[in-house]
């Protein structure tokens, strides 16, 4: 009767037990789907300044340069890093600067006098731009300052290999080749091209 009693004991016990358990698991699943981690996103846009645009963009240079700057110390091994910069230069002319007065029409003909070709932007494209190597440098800060005066370098040799590229002549010639044909074909005139 004892063994009978044990075993009655037993099974309830460990019917107790699985169903604790099997309660257990489903609260834990239960409980978890109930705080899945949830993202919101909330923005606010609001217009600084709006722009109007009037600027003839002419010629556009793509551009790579290898950079390499080296800092010589006497006790400590040399600072040096390479550098290899992609950018682009983009020549255009502001037509907002047109004036009535610079549009001179006779019957066959019309002459446009526009303002001097400028630079419109220089920019450096930090995807495609890359540090190869940096050597002599030691602490975390002292790395970064490195990366940062190369990126500094880089967006001004960009602006000044295009100038010497005459980045500025290819705008005016431009102008020639491609804005005055526009003009001819809606005048349905010659048209001269002068720059003041």
């Amino acid at each position: 009767m004892i063994s009978k009693i044990l075993k009655l004991r037993t099974a309830i016990i460990l019917g107790v037990s699985i169903t604790t358990i099997l309660f257990l698991i489903f609260m834990f699943f239960y409980i978890r789907s109930k705080f899945k981690e949830r993202t919101e996103i909330n923005e606010d846009v609001m217009i600084e300044k709006i722009t109007n645009m009037g600027k003839l963009e002419l010629v556009k240079y793509s551009m790579k340069d290898v950079i390499e700057k080296k800092v010589t110390r006497t006790l400590l091994p040399d600072k040096r890093i390479l550098f290899v910069a992609t950018g682009e230069v983009v020549g255009c002319i502001d037509l907002t600067k047109v004036v009535k007065e610079d549009i001179e029409t006779s019957p066959d003909s019309v002459t446009v006098t526009l303002p001097m070709p400028e630079i419109c932007y220089s920019k450096l494209d930090h995807q495609r731009s890359k540090v190869y190597e940096l050597s002599g440098v030691w602490s975390p800060s002292d790395r970064q300052e490195m990366i940062e005066e190369i990126y500094k370098l880089a967006e001004q040799k960009i602006l000044q290999n295009a100038k010497e590229m005459d980045v500025l002549g290819k705008t005016k010639e431009n102008a020639h080749t491609i804005f005055k044909p526009i003009l001819e074909n809606i005048s349905g005139k010659k048209v001269g091209i002068l720059f003041k």
